[in-house]
């Protein structure tokens, strides 16, 4: 296999890892909005990389992102 899913993109690594840039593209809150939430335990904690780097389960945020829709569909169902 060369490391491309079929689609024609790189396959993608069961525990990617995604950075704040990264996280930003996916999530339209401020680094500071995300610690709150993070701090509340109302998102995905962050992995420490290093002294300076963290980055966030791609696989977590995309859970947190289907909770919200599934909320937000929930509320939309008709009575």
């Amino acid at each position: 296999m060369s490391g491309k899913s079929r689609e024609g993109f790189p396959a993608r690594h069961p525990k990617q890892l995604i950075d704040k840039k990264e996280l930003k593209n996916l999530i339209k809150y401020s680094p500071q909005h995300i610690a709150r939430l993070e701090a509340a335990g109302q998102f995905p904690k962050r992995v420490r990389l290093g002294n300076n780097r963290v980055a966030w389960l791609l696989s977590e945020v995309e859970s947190w992102i289907d909770e919200r829709i599934a909320e937000r569909d929930a509320t939309d169902q008709p009575s």
